[in-house]
């Protein structure tokens, strides 16, 4: 289907919530993704079984909320038998970058662009959204997603059962300070829970054709209820989002070094090195990053030995 031509409303917002709160707060959805042939077991059983193992991550879904990702207890099974049999499987399951299948990517900028058409725009570069990703979760019954933060934009569509997505707001930084929001972005998204974070929290009840809207590096954990669950988010970065994120990534760097940085914006001259260092050797790199095994590598350079984990199960 041709992104330019389809003009159905797949995401909706009651309220005008995609005017009124878009991009500041969290907001509930509606969508016309349910049901979607791309959306079911079978489909997503073919398509991990054709994505590189190194963009397929699972464990158990008996995972807590403040959960160090180093422990996590895994899943004896291959990603195929993960989603063939979800509904006894006990397991939590992400497939990423689903962007790369041309089937997919299809889907994933139609829904985008009828976000963007209902706030008024003509395109999607019109409308900020680029780089456009998504990813699919595959949950069993009764699986937590622990506390996280995610490093871009994000509509999380429910396709398949029931969840419990509960979004916090950290514009103070009081639950996920400077350091965190680094790491998170640079390393590993868990962050540590406590429950005095509660009244903070926004909590949806995701139905299929339910969904949240999940601002940039608001922290939230998610839990299915009784039945397996299949959801999707479709997330972007803006150009805005891309320079945070790549000045968070240099400071990572040298905090692990010993030399801790201003948050980006307090130092406009540094910050403009840094972007120049970065994405000037971010330039060398990326023709390697085509091969698995290379980004394998590379991921272990830049974040240390533990950062393959997901590839141990």
């Amino acid at each position: 289907m041709n992104a330019a031509t389809h003009v159905a409303p797949i995401i909706m917002a009651e309220n005008d919530s995609l005017v009124r709160d878009f991009p500041l707060r969290p907001f509930a959805i509606r969508h016309m993704l349910a049901g979607h042939p791309l959306l079911t077991l079978p489909r997503i059983a073919e398509l991990a079984a054709t994505l590189p193992r190194d963009l397929i991550e699972y464990n158990s879904g008996a995972a807590a909320l403040s959960q160090d990702p180093s422990s996590v207890p895994a899943v004896d099974l291959d990603p195929v038998e993960i989603v063939n049999r979800i509904e006894t499987a006990g397991a939590w399951m992400v497939l990423k970058r689903i962007d790369t299948s041309p089937a997919y990517r299809a889907l994933l900028t139609d829904t985008l662009l009828s976000v963007a058409r209902a706030r008024g725009f003509d395109s999607l570069e019109a409308a900020g959204f680029s780089q456009i990703e998504g990813f699919l979760f595959v949950s069993s019954p009764n699986s937590t997603t622990p506390f996280h933060l995610d490093a871009e934009d994000n509509f999380f569509v429910q396709i398949h059962g029931e969840k419990i997505f509960a979004i916090f707001d950290n514009n103070d930084g009081t639950i996920a300070d400077e350091a965190q929001i680094e790491h998170a972005t640079a390393e590993h998204r868990n962050l540590p829970y406590n429950d005095s974070f509660e009244p903070r929290g926004t909590h949806f009840d995701l139905l299929p054709g339910d969904g949240c809207y999940v601002p940039y590096t608001w922290p939230h954990w998610v839990r299915t209820a009784r039945s397996y669950s299949i959801s999707m988010a479709i997330t972007w970065k803006t150009d805005e989002v891309r320079r945070l994120n790549d000045l968070r990534v240099v400071n990572s760097m040298l905090r692990r070094v010993g030399a801790p940085q201003a948050a980006p914006g307090q130092s406009p001259t540094w910050d403009a090195l840094k972007l120049a260092i970065l994405r000037t050797g971010r330039g060398a790199v990326e023709p390697l990053r085509k091969s698995e095994t290379m980004r394998r590598v590379l991921r272990r350079i830049a974040l240390g030995k533990n950062a393959n984990y997901y590839l141990k199960a």
